[in-house]
């Protein structure tokens, strides 16, 4: 069954219009989802829509409330929120460009595949795509989907274009309030080099079939037993991680990374009086050695 068209209408560049279809580039994986099942009779539990003080409601008596002060609502009907939504224009019109390393992370979103609607597009499309990746910039406009106007990026990926749906700038907490207490100091350059050794060792070109959700395939495996234990519980044994003997959690940074890195951490001298101490009883035991 051929996925169906997130969005089709056409990208403007200028006067410049480009047919389009925008497809979901991601889809939702393996994850496990769970429901709460009353155990006694083994049927799964339902909700209700309750009002404090009064009990279940009529689907019919429920509206949509904005608080605008500890419980002071303003009321809106359907009909009132739907008469400010934004047009569908079916068009994306391309307003500005930006470097590709400009747009920090967290304002990505979500991704979708740009294919041309039909063989008449593909010439302007090629334009496109070949022109942002000479320049090495990134498309930005404004689209509106569902009746909300969103945000978002259009770049090169190999034959096609990448649309990405951006976050808003009132949609994101600022990076200083959680970083402002963390030391802006250089440490060591050895442990500089020495890190940057591991992360030479490291380094090889992204492959996502390399990772897996090592927590949904252990999860499939205990469904899969539980179901054939017939209802008896089943418990795993997880390895936690800990101090072997008992020994302190303190780490010393240069000879971790040392040991990371295939060196040798520094041999650690015996004190004094232990070495006095094997000496006096290796005195001790000669004249033994001399009646022997």
């Amino acid at each position: 069954m051929a996925a169906r068209a997130y969005w089709t209408g056409q990208i403007r560049l200028a006067l410049v219009s480009i047919p389009v279809e925008v497809y979901a580039a991601t889809k939702s994986g393996a994850a496990i989802s769970f429901r709460q099942i009353h155990e006694p009779s083994g049927k799964p539990i339902n909700y209700e829509k309750v009002v404090q003080g009064i009990g279940p409601v009529d689907h019919d008596e429920i509206v949509k409330g904005y608080e605008i002060s500890k419980g002071n609502y303003v009321l809106l009907d359907d009909d009132e929120i739907e008469a400010v939504k934004i047009e569908s224009k079916r068009t994306l019109e391309l307003v500005q460009f930006v470097d590709a390393n400009e747009i920090d992370v967290f304002y990505f979103e979500k991704p979708y595949y740009v294919v041309p609607q039909d063989e008449l597009a593909e010439e302007a499309f090629v334009v496109l795509r070949e022109a942002l990746r000479a320049k090495k910039k990134v498309a930005l406009g404004q689209m509106s989907v569902r009746g909300r106007e969103q945000l978002v990026s259009v770049k090169p990926c190999g034959k096609g274009l990448v649309m990405e749906t951006l976050r808003y700038e009132d949609e994101v907490r600022q990076a200083q309030s959680y970083f402002k207490d963390i030391p802006t100091g250089k440490p060591a350059k050895e442990m500089l080099e020495l890190a940057g050794s591991l992360i030479d060792q490291k380094s090889a070109p992204f492959d996502a079939g390399e990772f897996r959700d090592r927590y949904v395939d252990a999860l499939k495996k205990l469904v899969e037993k539980k179901a054939k234990a017939k209802g008896k519980k089943v418990l795993e044994d997880v390895e936690e991680p800990g101090t072997a003997g008992g020994k302190s959690n303190v780490i010393d940074l240069m000879a971790a990374l040392k040991k990371s890195v295939g060196g040798k951490e520094p041999a650690k001298k015996a004190p004094a009086k232990k070495t006095a101490a094997k000496q006096t009883s290796a005195k001790k035991a000669s004249p033994a050695k001399k009646r022997a």
